[in-house]
């Protein structure tokens, strides 16, 4: 496999702007056996994948990386089987390349058409999630754009193994397998290069921490595409059904609590806190997570669940992506204090209300500002597959060009297309 070792990121760039001369007036068939070869692929070598990430599983141990980091590299066969099924998801897309948007004809007899066509090389910064390398290569191949893919140390090997089945399926079914590039080097210095790369790279979205985040947002040359930051919230309004809340709540919180759109903190209003809390509290203190609670919550939930799983909160659990069993907590006045709380520490990823009035529900709706929003669900739904987007390249909490889950559609641009018949403007 070329890497950016070998070559440089010039090189490798080129080489995917060459091959996306040939991708972006690829069929769809021959784009979708690219992606069901790739599916294939995936669950026939689940073994060789599974033994490439526990090197990676091993050396974070070594390393002493967090739980959150580990549970986010982890591959094993139902993950694999999962990412596979996206992919054949994806292939059962619409094509978005050739859409045509509009189209109309001017009174000089000019026909306009406005045509959906790929954005051309994107690059992608990651950490952590093997997946990302498939998702993002199914989704960039299956819109026309070639793709430049810098990983994070910590999944080298995993990375590097599906990455080469990725290209193999490239070579199967007969398209440019430079198409595809991996930079195997882990070297930091590439990312500053990436950086820069104007003219070489048509879009960088990156994938990751606050860090790298913000690294992007304040030195990137090339235009990009940043979010996936999740300090997410739930609203408990006094109009709630104290059975759902408990289920969206444990769900959002526990069922994936490294991920960007999991629950970090919980709002409840004060006309039902004294009711709800408590058994809120017990199902997720159960499950393992620690509430960081304000006064009035503490004062409810000590009463009720002892002291082992509650701490007052400090200044910085509020505004806090956790990505671990641990939440804060807070009663609130009203809606519009909750309102006032979420846009103070919110990031624009993902909130949620819980509420049986559904003039409150709309109103919170329509309110939030965030990437997307949600009315008695789980933020944890926030996700490309979870929309029919067959996966994501990332989620955006940027508002231009983008926002929410990155699909088809959002990694694609259109250009105009305009027909005479010998026509010269006077």
């Amino acid at each position: 496999m070329t890497t950016s070792t070998d070559k440089g990121l010039r090189a490798l760039a080129t080489a995917a702007r060459i091959a996306g001369r040939t991708l972006a007036s690829a069929d769809t068939a021959r784009k979708n056996d690219f992606l069901f070869a790739l599916a294939d692929s995936l669950e026939a070598r689940t073994d060789e994948i599974v033994a490439a990430n526990k090197r990676d599983i091993t050396a974070a141990g070594t390393d002493g990386l967090g739980d959150h980091i580990v549970d986010r590299l982890r591959l094993d066969a139902g993950r694999i089987a999962k990412i596979a099924s996206d992919v054949r998801h994806v292939a059962s897309l619409d094509d978005p390349v050739g859409e045509r948007i509009e189209s109309f004809t001017r009174p000089n007899g000019l026909k306009i058409e406005r045509v959906r066509v790929p954005l051309g090389v994107i690059g992608v910064i990651y950490e952590s999630r093997p997946n990302v390398t498939i998702d993002i290569a199914a989704l960039c191949l299956k819109a026309g754009n070639s793709v430049v893919l810098r990983g994070g140390r910590e999944a080298i090997n995993s990375n590097t193994m599906l990455a080469q089945i990725a290209r193999d399926a490239l070579a199967s079914s007969g398209l440019p397998v430079d198409a595809i590039q991996f930079i195997e080097s882990t070297d930091h210095a590439v990312v500053d290069e990436m950086l820069k790369a104007r003219g070489l790279i048509d879009l960088l979205i990156p994938r990751g921490g606050e860090a790298l985040i913000n690294r992007v947002r304040e030195d990137a040359r090339v235009p990009a595409i940043t979010g996936g930051i999740g300090v997410c919230h739930t609203y408990i309004d006094r109009s709630a059904d104290l059975e759902k809340a408990v289920a969206i709540v444990v769900n959002a919180k526990t069922q994936r609590p490294s991920v960007c759109n999991a629950l970090d903190t919980l709002l409840v209003h004060e006309g039902v806190a004294p009711t709800y809390l408590p058994p809120i509290a017990r199902q997720l203190a159960d499950r393992g997570v620690e509430l960081r609670c304000d006064g009035r919550s503490l004062a409810i939930l000590e009463p009720a669940l002892g002291s082992a799983m509650l701490r007052a909160a400090g200044d910085d659990d509020y505004g806090q992506e956790f990505l671990a069993l641990v939440a804060s907590v807070k009663v609130v006045d009203s809606i519009d204090d909750a309102f006032e709380h979420i846009e103070r520490f919110g990031s624009g990823h993902s909130e949620a209300i819980v509420a049986e009035d559904e003039a409150v529900s709309e109103r919170f709706l329509s309110t939030v500002d965030a990437a997307a929003v949600f009315s008695n669900a789980s933020t944890y739904f926030h996700d490309g597959g979870e929309f029919g987007l067959g996966a994501e390249v990332a989620i955006s909490t940027d508002r231009l060009h983008a926002r929410g889950p990155l699909g088809l559609r959002e990694i694609t641009t259109y250009k105009w297309v305009v027909r005479g018949d010998g026509q010269v403007r006077s």
